[in-house]
């Protein structure tokens, strides 16, 4: 179906792309990459299943949206998904969760048969960074905007990798219940919960590291984000007393946007928003942004007139039974490839 026979307002096309939009990743401006891997995750599993629920629910939502009209036109293509990713996930999993266990049991992270677990994980996760690297390569050297549909927080890395080799100093706009400031956790090199120590030690081109939202991290982290100029942190207590102090959001949201430079890359965890909305993510947290918060602020960004290069949107864990996750998931993609679109709409 090409574009001109495709109607907005017609009934949801269940044609396995998100949206069911018609475009193709050759001619869209927008590519989606989906990353269907969980491997790492510390407490409850599902989101490698989180694309193809968000494509499902994706197909029922409708086109119009007031903060970037028509901005879909000029093109949100889904890319071909790599399925050996999941069959990868699905079964390092199974190692990652003995390896879990038998920390949780007391049991010596220097056991040998532990530390070969986990050198066959990081060694599918180096894999599964490189394939991701692979694929935003092949789009971004084709001028497309690349975004990432995960899969658990560790699988941004490889496009945010391949955003440093094109950009000058860029920051990122970090939302999130969690710091992922923690060095190897439970010994995984590339945890779900290491993705922005990784990006910080990896890639200088990340100016800014900003954080919004955050309410459950360790002293670890607090350190590494106090003590690191690269670092700013706007974590839930802090905005909550903001708030209970007579301070607008609007007022927030042009507070921590300040903080960025030109160029931003959004990266946004479901969990960064109040459970309602992501009960079933792995690891949910009381408190959290509305839906409706987080977007005033990625519009916030839009409106300043900064560039969004790239974003993701992870942690998303379909249940059975219960589709709120994917719907707000879906929901939270179609306006951050609208908004991204829209920052980018002289290129």
């Amino acid at each position: 179906m090409e574009q001109q026979n495709f109607d907005p307002d017609g009934v949801g096309v269940d044609n396995g792309c998100y949206f069911g939009l018609p475009f193709t990743p050759g001619t869209a401006r927008l590519v989606l990459v989906s990353v269907p891997w969980d491997v790492t995750v510390s407490y409850g599993a599902g989101a490698a299943y989180g694309p193809d629920a968000i494509i499902e629910a994706s197909t029922q939502l409708d086109f119009y949206d007031p903060l970037s009209p028509d901005a879909w036109r000029r093109g949100i293509a889904t890319a071909d998904v790599d399925y050996s990713l999941l069959e990868t996930s699905q079964r390092l999993r199974g190692e990652a969760v003995r390896v879990i266990e038998h920390l949780e049991r007391g049991g010596s992270p220097d056991d040998e048969r532990t530390l070969r677990r986990i050198r066959r994980i990081d060694e599918g996760c180096a894999a599964m960074n490189d394939n991701v690297a692979a694929q935003a390569s092949h789009w971004l050297d084709r001028g497309r905007i690349v975004g990432l549909v995960g899969g658990d927080h560790s699988t941004p890395y490889g496009l945010i990798r391949e955003l440093g080799q094109r950009h000058g100093q860029f920051g990122i706009l970090h939302i999130d219940a969690h710091c992922d400031l923690r060095k190897a956790y439970e010994g995984f090199g590339f945890s779900h919960a290491s993705i922005m120590y990784n990006v910080l030690r990896d890639v200088p081109q990340v100016g800014k590291l900003v954080q919004v939202g955050v309410r459950d991290f360790s002293v670890g982290e607090a350190a590494l984000a106090t003590g690191s100029e690269r670092v700013e942190t706007f974590d839930g207590l802090s905005l909550a007393s903001a708030k209970f102090r007579g301070e607008t959001w609007d007022v927030q949201c042009r507070r921590i946007v300040d903080v960025l430079p030109q160029e931003v890359y959004v990266s946004f965890d479901i969990d960064g928003l109040s459970p309602d909305n992501c009960p079933h993510t792995g690891t949910p947290v009381p408190g959290g942004l509305s839906f409706d918060e987080a977007l005033w602020l990625v519009d916030t960004v839009v409106r300043s007139g900064r560039q969004i290069i790239g974003f993701d949107v992870v942690e998303v864990a379909p249940a059975a039974g219960d589709r709120i996750d994917a719907i707000v998931g879906a929901r939270v993609l179609w306006k951050l490839c609208g908004m991204a679109l829209k920052s980018n709409s002289e290129q």
